[in-house]
């Protein structure tokens, strides 16, 4: 599946010319499409209440949709046609889809660091992370994805190319070692300190929350965790790994927007006043301006 980039069109839809590229073709528009809606509906459901808006894990709810659908949106181009997002190729999108991963990973690992601060230190946490410095965490780690656009599309192809590859080998290393070990904290903390306090309305929310990211940050390691071995594995071995034809047709790519979709299903199931919101809100709002 390996192309010369003089043969890559520029926007041109994959060559429908077999059966394996038909399903391809359509596995990823429907990717696409789910991830859309699926994060259009979190999100949707976050900003119509008030309440929600006020817990500060919905926040970063919230920074994951936005993420995810910008995931989605790029991936009509990246992944459903024919097309190449690396270095030097005449289609790529100047580091901008990649970046709405990154800052749907770290998302995710913010959250997660958040709910072990607020659940191994309620008081400390209560008083340090105020809504608005929540807010700042978010606007920050935007700021910092769009920076490294910046300065990547800044300097020559060459000097982007090492420094992203030893910045993303360096931060795979420690995001494995950091999420495997708060996600095993965090499960101790829900299994066995949270038991051990007096049942209340606060220990349930806190119980559920830390369930909830420890399962979305299991399913982010499991999406994640190819590419990551990947991106070391070829970094050790110092030469370029297999590019496949483009990001649709890459398993290890796909993998993520997977994730994509995974993600705020579970936030909805795992939430009820999220799910509640969706329901009787978002999608029954939706139906009846249609039928009307």
């Amino acid at each position: 599946m390996n192309i010369s980039q003089s043969n890559v069109g520029l926007g041109s839809v994959l060559p429908l010319t077999s059966f394996e590229n038909v399903l391809l073709f359509l596995f990823n528009v429907i990717l696409a499409t789910a991830i859309i809606f699926l994060n259009v509906s979190v999100f949707l459901s976050i900003m119509m209440n008030r309440s929600l808006r006020s817990e500060n894990r919905f926040m970063y709810m919230l920074s994951t949709s936005l993420s995810d659908f910008c995931s989605g949106v790029s991936y009509y181009y990246a992944g459903v046609l024919d097309v190449r997002d690396y270095y030097e190729s005449p289609t790529r999108t100047f580091f901008i889809v990649p970046t709405f991963l990154g800052l749907s990973y770290m998302a995710i690992l913010a959250a997660q660091a958040d709910r072990y601060h607020a659940v191994s230190a309620p008081f400390k946490y209560s008083q340090r992370m105020t809504r608005n410095r929540t807010l700042l965490v978010i606007l920050a780690y935007w700021l910092y994805a769009f920076l490294i656009v910046a300065v990547n599309n800044l300097v020559t192809v060459g000097v982007a190319r090492r420094v992203t590859s030893l910045g993303t080998f360096v931060a795979n290393i420690f995001t494995v070692i950091i999420m495997i070990g708060l996600n095993i904290k965090l499960f101790f903390i829900a299994r066995f300190q949270l038991e051990r306090e007096p049942a209340s309305a606060e220990r349930d929310s806190n119980r559920a929350s830390v369930y909830l990211i420890v399962i979305v940050a299991v399913c982010f390691l499991i999406a994640w965790l190819p590419i990551f071995l990947h991106v070391i594995v070829c970094n050790f071995a110092g030469s370029t790994c297999y590019a496949f034809r483009n990001e649709g047709s890459d398993p290890l790519r796909i993998l993520p927007r997977v994730n994509a979709v995974l993600t705020p299903l579970l936030y909805i199931r795992g939430c009820s006043a999220l799910r509640s919101t969706l329901l009787n809100k978002v999608w029954r709002t939706a139906c009846c301006k249609r039928k009307g």
